[in-house]
């Protein structure tokens, strides 16, 4: 057999994350937000979801209700079947103007980032992922390569 290159393989650390790095993810987030917006509505076998994107990148998808023109909560992407999405663009942008960051972050150790909730009335709507050290932020890469694929 030849000798393989390696693999990398899962980057662990020993120290904890610092809580003023979750202090400087969601500061982040909180400056970043009015730079959001809506890509095209990507619509699914039996839903829609609205990509938002930064600097032409993608953060997240929003779960869409085209019934109601409202967004879903995170983890519920609807069941709608046949609908007209024509105007769910428009409702995002609105819809992105009254979101809210939340004071608090979990940390996501296999991707080694925080991820900062932000909520829509009382629904989480979107997650926004930032570096381990808060400076930066995560863009979902699958989802940007896919709204690519659709044209931005």
């Amino acid at each position: 057999m030849p000798d393989l290159p390696p693999i990398r393989g899962p980057q662990w650390r020993s120290e904890p994350p610092a809580e003023e790095d979750a202090e400087k993810a969601i500061e982040l987030v909180k400056k970043a937000l009015p730079l959001f917006r809506p890509g095209k509505p990507l619509r699914r076998p039996d839903g829609i979801d609205v990509p938002v994107l930064y600097l032409d990148f993608a953060m997240d998808r929003m779960h869409f209700n085209p019934l109601s023109g409202t967004p879903l909560p995170k983890g519920f992407p609807g069941h709608f079947g046949d609908f007209e999405c024509s105007s769910v663009e428009d409702k995002a942008r609105e819809i992105l103007k009254e979101l809210k960051v939340i004071d608090a972050c979990e940390f996501r150790e296999p991707e080694d980032c925080w991820v900062v909730p932000l909520a829509w009335k009382s629904f989480i709507v979107l997650h926004a992922r930032v570096s381990r050290d808060g400076r930066e932020l995560v863009p979902d890469y699958g989802l940007t390569e896919e709204v690519r694929r659709h044209g931005l």
